[in-house]
């Protein structure tokens, strides 16, 4: 327990710095804007309103990243930074970010300046006023102090107290320090973000593309089960037909001969079926069912012709949609890597995180796929927008060729 008391208030100790950095940058941001109004009411600071909010933004993107380090993740309502003069000025009338973003560097700069002193202060006072009574005889009279200044050190005695001061603020930096770093959180989490009819339209708009890439893959989808039946088990079919047909012949003719005319009608009507198994394994291999996410994976794994190791974690069944989108991705990545990769292995690995499955296939092939140029890794992507998940393909010059994709699959 005390190990992991520990960690979070080295963590707490780690954000509340950098925190405090960022605070100090927004009230000098601050500062900075009320001169530049100022001098805007003479047009002098009218050139400075561009680079101020370039500014102010980079100071605000930068304070987002360390909210999602903490994990307070905050989205980014900009749209595009303004690229002229007029731009900008029309910017800071119009553009609601602007003075959000204004009234968090005022905010930060006050409220979270105060909260991230407190904060950071805890750690090294704990250290010096715990060791007041190793060293304050070898300081300047006046200058070993406790608590903030407010009680000075100038006998023994009082350096013991340093003791019990210095406790306080371990306690202080031990359990206090994460919540204060929460604490400093809150104001900027309504200020950075976007407002609330901002995130809705762009989640109305997400859900648009999502919804279009759903309908893009149930299309394609049917294309190619059209196309398997057409080219495939259609042909077949005709063929024993053919065949049946010769063979009704041939029993009148020949009767000697069509034996064999009825086994090649037996053997194209087996070719037909087996391509028929193929095509339903597709729209939902029954694996899945039969023996879950792991087990079918471990399969396509047993068939892969490059070596491939699985690894599954996940406690509970996710959503059939989820599983066979997981389970197509495995198989897509796994035969790109056969094909076209040139790898000697390859792995599999799957987890689930919070709300969603995470699945990455790795090989160590020569690298270089490209997602965007309607492969294979092209459909992996079409399933998982259609499913409101993401994927990701990282495949630089030399490999190694990383496809990861995530599904929500509820809680």
């Amino acid at each position: 327990m005390l190990r992991r008391a520990g960690a979070r208030a080295w963590w707490g100790f780690k954000w509340s710095a950098a925190g405090l950095g960022t605070s100090m940058a927004a009230l000098l941001m601050t500062a900075v804007g009320a001169a530049v109004a100022a001098l805007s009411l003479i047009s002098v600071g009218l050139f400075a309103v561009r680079p101020y909010l370039w500014l102010l933004r980079c100071l605000a993107d930068l304070e987002r990243r360390r909210l999602g380090a903490i994990g307070e993740p905050v989205p980014s309502p900009y749209m595009e930074s303004p690229k002229t003069l007029r731009e900008a000025l029309r910017t800071v009338v119009a553009d609601p970010t602007v003075r959000r973003d204004l009234g968090w560097a005022a905010s930060h700069g006050t409220f979270g300046l105060l909260v991230g002193a407190v904060a950071f202060q805890t750690f090294p006072n704990a250290v010096r006023e715990l060791t007041t009574a190793l060293w304050w005889r070898w300081v300047p009279p006046g200058e070993a102090t406790l608590f903030n200044d407010l009680i000075a050190v100038d006998d023994q005695r009082t350096a013991l107290l340093g003791l019990l001061t210095g406790s306080f603020w371990a306690l202080l930096a031990l359990y206090a320090v994460p919540w204060l770093v929460r604490l400093q959180a809150m104001p900027e989490r309504r200020l950075l973000g976007p407002e609330s009819e901002t995130d809705l339209t762009a989640r109305v708009a997400e859900l648009t593309a999502t919804r279009a890439a759903a309908l893009d893959a149930h299309a394609v989808e049917l294309r190619r089960i059209e196309r398997a039946l057409h080219d495939g088990a259609q042909n077949r079919l005709v063929a024993v037909a053919m065949l049946t047909g010769i063979a009704r012949q041939t029993v009148r003719d020949d009767p000697g001969n069509a034996d064999e005319v009825l086994g090649r009608a037996q053997d194209a009507a087996e070719t037909a079926l087996a391509e028929l198994r193929g095509v339903v394994r597709t729209i939902l291999p029954p694996v899945l069912e039969d023996r879950g996410l792991e087990g079918a994976l471990s399969a396509l794994a047993a068939d892969c012709p490059v070596p491939c190791s699985v690894s599954v974690d996940v406690s509970a069944r996710c959503p059939a949609s989820v599983e066979s989108t997981a389970y197509f991705a495995v198989a897509e990545a796994l035969t790109n890597a056969a094909k076209h990769s040139g790898a000697t292995e390859t792995a599999v690995t799957v987890r689930r995180t919070g709300s969603e499955l995470v699945v990455e296939v790795r090989d160590n092939g020569r690298g270089g796929a490209d997602a965007s140029e309607g492969s294979g890794l092209t459909g992996i992507l079409r399933r998982a927008e259609a499913l409101d998940g993401k994927a990701a393909v990282s495949s630089p010059p030399g490999g190694p060729t990383t496809v990861e994709v995530r599904l929500p699959c509820g809680s």
